[in-house]
């Protein structure tokens, strides 16, 4: 069983930059594959960023592909997810996600086993 708590969310102009992290419970975090995904207002859940268990592999969105980019510190049991250039359009809240045993694309294609709460990341025009 792994808990992913979220932190780093808050409110940031456009063009501006926010960097979230999600620090993981238990002894496991590098044998998972790890991701993130955001939810706006009345939409459906969107794929953002997912990372291999060993970090060699990344995958975006194409909303982001190019301005956020996802890391992962495996001693420090933390993913981080660095967003810059911010849109408006990226105001949601945002969930780290993991698997074990499974890779950064089928993270992307929504095999997860553990959400996080959430973190509120607004971004004002």
């Amino acid at each position: 069983q792994v808990q992913l708590v979220e932190s780093g969310g808050g409110l940031v102009q456009a063009g501006g930059s926010l960097r979230l992290s999600c620090a993981a419970s238990g002894r496991t975090f590098s044998s998972y594959a790890m991701g993130w995904f955001r939810q706006a207002p009345g939409e459906d859940r969107e794929f953002v960023a997912a990372i291999s268990w060993s970090g060699s592999s990344t995958y975006y969105g194409d909303a982001v592909k190019g301005r956020f980019s996802i890391s992962r510190d495996n001693n420090k049991s933390t993913l981080y997810l660095q967003m810059d250039r911010m849109k408006p359009e990226d105001t949601a809240i945002y969930y780290c996600v993991g698997a074990p045993g499974t890779s950064g694309w089928s993270i992307r294609n929504g095999a997860i086993s553990y959400w996080g709460q959430g973190t509120q990341v607004t971004v004002s025009s």
